[in-house]
């Protein structure tokens, strides 16, 4: 098998999952990706649960508002990554649910 073949995985983003098989767990979208894809994306979840325990960590020092908090920068950044790589490397649902959401252009208002 070629390395830069493409392959169907199955994602799940409320915890970062990666699976080949559409019926062993819940999934949100379907993408089609090379297995460096793959590896980005799954670097990209680790950095989005790293980033969210130490906004936990940090959740406890009440005096560092959201706004000025490097971990909660990070995770959106990664965030945005993984909504770009759903965007680009998922089936035409997966497209159209990022297209709709606003999360490729965060400052635009989405509208009704």
């Amino acid at each position: 098998m070629l390395e830069n073949e493409k392959k169907t995985y199955y994602i799940n983003l409320g915890n970062g999952e990666i699976s080949r098989s559409g019926t062993s767990s819940e999934w949100n979208f379907t993408v089609e990706a090379t297995d460096d894809e793959i590896v980005k994306l799954r670097e990209c979840f680790d950095s989005m649960h790293s980033s969210n325990w130490q906004s936990f960590l940090r959740a406890h020092v009440p005096y560092v508002q959201y706004h000025y908090d490097r971990e909660n920068d990070a995770y959106d950044r990664t965030l945005m990554e993984v909504y770009q790589m759903v965007h680009e490397l998922g089936d035409d649902s997966a497209k159209q649910w990022v297209e709709q959401s606003g999360m490729l252009n965060p400052h635009r208002n989405p509208g009704p």
